[in-house]
């Protein structure tokens, strides 16, 4: 029974991210995660400073990609959530968009296999950034006090309840909204990893000379299927990631009451 016998990585090891660069410098060390991550934001850079220094009439190759880009953030989340008063936004909401694909994608790139936002850290910073934009939104389109009472007192609450409900207004605003935005884009993205990453090492074991050979086809299928779906999901949730934030930023621009 043992030449059958299948071996999988445990889940510690896949995502183990051992330093490449500067191996024991606690302060430059470079990782997989890092790289990644350096790799994404120079190319969202990249991407308009190169579209607007081909700034032409008819977009072509680079500049329709990112006028693409410019335009889906526009109509697609700005118009919904913000309105009017959404534009000032569309820079910091572009530029979200296209860094989490970037952090994403690299999940299906061949010898890569990796999204920068498998790791909590990456998200995790992301969200503290958004924290600090709505909150920091709320507080000059309605002054510090005026923005904390919006924030934690709902309308028509019995005066009974409503210390209660202030505690679970403030702890919801102020801390559960950026910890499930930052836990949503990493447990999808870590879970996708670890998908592609079982049947990847399903289709290897499968690929030898011993009778389970027949059922290759089965896992090596579902891989195919898995990582066309997941470019899908890298997409996805860097659609969600965006349209929460601007849903969040016109929470604070646009109060209740």
């Amino acid at each position: 029974m043992s030449m059958f016998a299948l071996e999988f990585p445990p889940i510690s090891h896949l995502i183990e991210w051992k330093d490449i660069f500067f191996k024991g410098n606690e302060w430059f060390a470079l990782n997989k995660i890092g790289i990644l991550t350096l790799v994404a934001s120079g190319l969202t850079l990249v991407l308009f400073f190169v579209a607007g220094a081909r700034s032409a009439l008819v977009p072509r190759g680079v500049q329709n990609v990112a006028e693409s880009v410019v335009e889906f953030i526009q109509t697609g989340i700005v118009d919904q959530t913000l309105g009017e008063d959404g534009k000032p936004f569309l820079p910091f909401l572009t530029s979200i968009f296209c860094f989490v694909f970037f952090c994403n994608i690299p999940e299906v790139i061949p010898f890569v296999q990796m999204p920068a936002t498998a790791r909590m850290a990456i998200p995790f910073v992301l969200a503290l950034i958004v924290w600090f934009v709505y909150n920091g939104v709320g507080i000059a389109k309605q002054g510090f006090g005026h923005y904390l009472k919006n924030s934690i007192m709902p309308p028509g609450v019995p005066k009974a309840l409503l210390p209660l409900v202030m505690l679970i207004e403030f702890i919801s605003r102020f801390f559960v909204t950026p910890f499930s935005l930052a836990v949503r884009l990493f447990a999808n993205m870590l879970a996708g990893h670890l998908l592609l990453v079982t049947f990847s090492v399903l289709s290897a074991a499968l690929f030898s000379k011993t009778l389970l050979v027949v059922i290759l086809p089965l896992p090596a299928i579902m891989l195919v299927l898995l990582t066309a779906f997941e470019i899908l999901v890298a997409l996805l949730q860097a659609f969600i990631f965006t349209i929460l934030t601007a849903v969040y930023i016109g929470g604070s621009l646009h109060p209740e009451h």
